[in-house]
């Protein structure tokens, strides 16, 4: 039998339409074949950029799909820390992607705690107030990887207040916000400020398929000039077919079947990874309870090493991330696992999470 993978945030297969998505690849190639098969402008094809732009209520030339969320991420990041040197502020724990280019990039990164309502605003002020200069905050407020917290609404305003009294600039990453199973939206950062500080982001890897490799970045008009050249000297052009078929599933109102679909798939998966847990480590260990996304975050007794864990958890065939890979130099999760439900299904979450227990 396969491993039983905890590791992998990834749709499970049962997620992906590949007839839906041949179907608008036939369609955008007979529609609009010339332009999708030459070279393009950097910033992506041109009215998959009008619909995001009209979604977010900005100028379509403030929009850059990209090659999914992390390219997007490097081209920010590099534009913001020459613009505004200085420390890269974090939530502890964050997504590990990240902090590897942050750390290729020489950058100094600063963790801000968070707790099971999200980043704490109190200690991000602490941080801001202790002076130097800061280039940027990045924060997944919501399903947040490889937590699963979402920020409340409270916490977001006093963030924005925070930009406004430091001019402090954001990053808000948000691929897994409309992976919702329950539960009520809250407004985005980006919604929120107005998007002259915040630069929104976010991915179609988890709404329609990873394979595509299409996100998209909302910058401020200040980052726009600087972003588009940054994009056209890395990659000539995009991949235009793929953005395409993203239109598409829009154009034909295919989209958001597809996202009830995928959200129904998962939801089961969630309910019985949180189930398992209950059933095999309540009263051994808490983990969060998220209300959407892909992550469950497992706090294990401080005598479990989650290292010495993953390796005998892997002999055993079920793999998950450990905690301290999501921490600014592996300083923190040492008890602590990302466990993915998206992958498996349900039968094998419930026989994958029987198996940690026993090992714990």
């Amino acid at each position: 039998m396969a491993p039983i993978s905890f590791a992998r945030g990834a749709p499970s297969p049962e997620c992906l339409d590949a007839g839906l998505v041949a179907r608008c690849a036939t369609a955008a190639l007979e529609r609009d074949g010339t332009t999708i098969l030459s070279y393009g402008a950097g910033g992506g094809y041109a009215p998959l950029r009008e619909l995001l732009a009209e979604r977010h209520g900005v100028d379509p030339g403030r929009v850059f799909a990209t090659t999914g969320g992390l390219q997007g991420f490097w081209l920010y990041a590099t534009v913001q820390l020459q613009r505004r040197p200085g420390r890269v502020l974090v939530e502890a724990p964050t997504y590990d992607r990240p902090l590897k280019l942050l750390g290729w990039l020489g950058a100094e990164v600063v963790p801000v705690p968070m707790d099971e309502d999200g980043l704490e605003p109190d200690a991000l002020e602490a941080e801001l107030g202790r002076g130097g200069d800061v280039s940027f905050l990045y924060t997944i407020p919501t399903f947040q990887n490889p937590s699963g917290r979402t920020l409340s609404e409270e916490r977001r305003r006093r963030v924005i207040e925070l930009c406004e009294a430091y001019d402090l600039h954001v990053l808000e990453d948000d691929p897994y916000g409309l992976v919702r199973y329950e539960g009520t939206e809250p407004p985005s950062l980006h919604a929120l400020e107005g998007g002259e500080r915040i630069t929104f982001t976010s991915s179609f890897s988890k709404t329609v398929a990873p394979g595509l490799r299409v996100g998209w970045f909302v910058v401020p008009e200040a980052l726009r000039a600087e972003f588009d050249d940054r994009a056209v000297s890395t990659y000539i052009s995009p991949p235009l077919l793929p953005q395409a078929i993203i239109h598409e599933l829009f154009a034909e109102s295919r989209f958001q079947p597809n996202l009830e679909r995928i959200t129904s798939i998962l939801g089961a998966q969630r309910d019985a990874m949180l189930g398992a847990l209950a059933g095999e480590l309540g009263g051994r260990a808490t983990w969060s309870t998220p209300d959407g996304g892909y992550f469950v975050w497992l706090e294990l007794d401080g005598r479990v090493d989650a290292s010495d864990l993953l390796a005998r958890a892997t002999e055993a065939g079920v793999t998950f991330v450990r905690g301290a890979d999501f921490f600014v130099g592996g300083e923190g999760g040492k008890s602590a696992a990302r466990l993915a439900f998206s992958y498996e299904p349900p039968e094998r979450i419930g026989e994958g999470v029987r198996i940690l227990a026993s090992l714990v």
